[in-house]
């Protein structure tokens, strides 16, 4: 298994304030790999998901993530094309400005 990023600092910060809540969102977490699904498919899954939910954050997350198991670029971008048609075309093109700015080469345009 592939080393994920460290979180955000905001991110420790509130787990390191409410280390309940941390460990809650740890159980969430295992409870939901527990499964037949591999990481990069559940990788791509979760991504799809913070998606639709218009979630800049998890998309952000999401992407770094995605990256770190070895996902391809141009597979996560396929994501989004394949969340328009749900999301509509203003969520779709937000979420691909997050995805953007999040991959390495394509930080900044």
């Amino acid at each position: 298994m592939k080393v994920l990023p460290n979180p955000p600092e905001t991110f420790t910060a509130f787990v390191e304030r409410y280390p309940e809540l941390g460990e809650a969102w740890k159980m969430i977490a295992e409870g939901g790999a527990n499964g037949p699904l591999d990481e990069p498919t559940a990788r791509l899954i979760k991504l799809g998901a913070a998606i639709g939910a218009l979630r800049e954050g998890a998309v952000h997350a999401s992407v770094r993530k995605a990256l770190a198991v070895g996902i391809e670029p141009a597979a996560v971008e396929q994501v989004v094309a394949l969340a328009a048609g749900t999301v509509g075309l203003p969520g779709a093109v937000a979420a691909y400005s997050w995805v953007r700015e999040t991959l390495p080469d394509q930080a900044g345009r």
